[in-house]
């Protein structure tokens, strides 16, 4: 059995009913993530400003066992845009050589970085981590990295891996047991090769443009070879400690183009079944995915989606 076995929601979509499914689905591990894309800091502070009405809803999650765990795209949220007029060094520079407030910021900026790390500790003391695990992730994009003289030789791993240990750093001050995930994810599924990681930083994969349809480990699948090349020195590097995976076999969000209505969904239970073996052959005990565009405006719709083989799955592992 898989031993740490979740869904990750978004937080509007939670209800009643969620819980009631995680229960009959063997799961203990609640991911709620607010809307990524180019708006993702505007979704991050209404998850905050909705907090106080979820409360019911998570101390019941909790009286059942579950374990909450906060999953965003929190840079733009943690380093505003807005502190670019005054601060400009603070932000990436583009190949072009301007510096551009767009996305992500310089993780060569001793400066932003210790402001990013004071920024993530006030966050963590908002959606404080019962398991001291925290999953602020970078902008939600590919390719946005910084190109000022310091950074331009640092691989978007490199760079990431900075960025994760300044917020490492300052989490720390409010939670010294605190770890904070390394998202494998886009760009940033190649190992570091000129920063190691703070202690406490851990390994988050999601092979996002994997295809959902042949197991990952697939050889014949390009997509997926892609994907899965590298993982094994990413376990190596980042250690088995907390190592997590974070899939996209139930994840509507995704296979309805992030866009509702929502599409009808079907899980490729013997894709999971293959993909959940090769991860536990890796020594992956902790296995979630995306459950997005499952909820109530789905159910209207399509009526309740069969998640039941996902559960069984994570569960005889």
């Amino acid at each position: 059995m898989i031993e740490r076995r979740g869904l990750v929601i978004h937080p509007h979509e939670l209800d009643e009913r969620w819980l009631d499914e995680f229960s009959v689905l063997g799961l203990n591990v609640l991911g709620l993530h607010p809307v990524g894309g180019k708006e993702a800091d505007a979704h991050v502070q209404r998850m905050l400003e909705q907090q106080e009405k979820m409360y019911p809803l998570l101390d019941k999650a909790r009286a059942m066992g579950l374990t909450i765990e906060y999953e965003m795209h929190a840079l733009s949220f943690l380093m505003p845009r807005s502190l670019f007029a005054e601060h400009p060094t603070w932000f990436r520079m583009n190949k072009e050589g301007e510096r551009t407030a767009d996305f992500n910021i310089c993780a060569s900026s001793e400066e932003g970085l210790a402001r990013l790390g004071d920024r993530a500790a006030e966050l963590a003391l908002q959606l404080p981590a019962e398991n001291h695990l925290y999953y602020f992730w970078l902008d939600d994009v590919a390719s946005y990295s910084c190109h000022c003289e310091y950074c331009r030789h640092l691989s978007p791993s490199d760079q990431q891996l900075m960025i994760v240990n300044a917020m490492q750093r300052g989490i720390r001050k409010v939670d010294p047991q605190a770890c904070v995930a390394y998202l494998a994810y886009m760009d940033t599924l190649r190992v570091p090769t000129q920063v190691k990681p703070d202690a406490g930083v851990f390994l988050e994969y999601a092979p996002f443009h994997r295809k959902l349809n042949r197991p990952i480990d697939d050889a014949s699948c390009p997509e997926n070879v892609s994907e899965r090349t590298g993982l094994e020195d990413l376990l190596a590097f980042f250690g088995p400690e907390n190592a997590k995976v974070l899939d996209y076999w139930t994840d509507n969000s995704l296979l309805s183009g992030w866009v509702y209505p929502p599409k009808p969904f079907t899980l490729h239970a013997d894709v999971m079944r293959q993909d959940v073996a090769f991860y536990r052959s890796l020594g992956f005990n902790s296995i979630t995915a995306f459950g997005c565009y499952l909820g109530q405006d789905y159910i209207d719709l399509h009526g309740k989606p069969d998640l039941s083989a996902y559960g069984k799955i994570l569960q005889n592992a």
